[in-house]
């Protein structure tokens, strides 16, 4: 029967040590981390050029750093940029009305290039066919938490709001 180590010494035993990291789960944390950084690295640039988007990049980063870097992965979900793209697909699901608009140009500017420089007909109508289940996938997200506060009803005709 093993023993919770965050548990105080029970009968004056100490602790188990922790499992110690192998070669392979060291290099594999090291592949994880290395790949968290790089997509932070085009989530930054995402921030800056205007058809380059922010959100995906910044979703494969948060799961790159939530196998590799606790530190980065808290980092990622409290930046005052990326945080809140984050959260609301981590909470909700929804991805915000910008990276969608943003998401559905590239969708289509890749959609054109392909139309343009692919000459065989059926791999056209494969990839354009991705690229419009592409679209309905980001047409159907939600756009995010209702940040607008709820007011209350007013009172109704002839009656006072407040209590006589």
């Amino acid at each position: 029967m093993k023993r919770d180590p965050a548990r105080q010494f029970d009968n004056g035993d100490p602790p188990e040590p922790p499992a110690p990291i192998t070669w392979r789960g060291a290099i594999a944390r090291y592949v994880w981390l290395s790949l968290a950084l790089f997509f932070v690295g085009l989530g930054s640039i995402g921030v800056v050029v205007p058809l380059m988007p922010t959100t995906v990049f910044l979703l494969m980063a948060a799961y790159c750093a939530s196998r590799s870097s606790p530190a980065l992965h808290a980092w990622l979900y409290s930046h005052h940029r990326f945080g809140p793209l984050l959260r609301d697909w981590r909470d909700h699901r929804a991805i915000r009305p910008r990276a969608k608009v943003t998401a559905i140009i590239l969708v289509a500017i890749s959609g054109i290039i392909t139309w343009i420089t692919v000459e065989a007909v059926t791999p056209r109508l494969i990839a354009l066919g991705v690229l419009l289940c592409v679209v309905v996938f980001l047409i159907t997200r939600p756009h995010g938490p209702d940040n607008r506060r709820s007011k209350p009803n007013p009172p109704e005709s002839g009656q006072r709001g407040d209590d006589e």
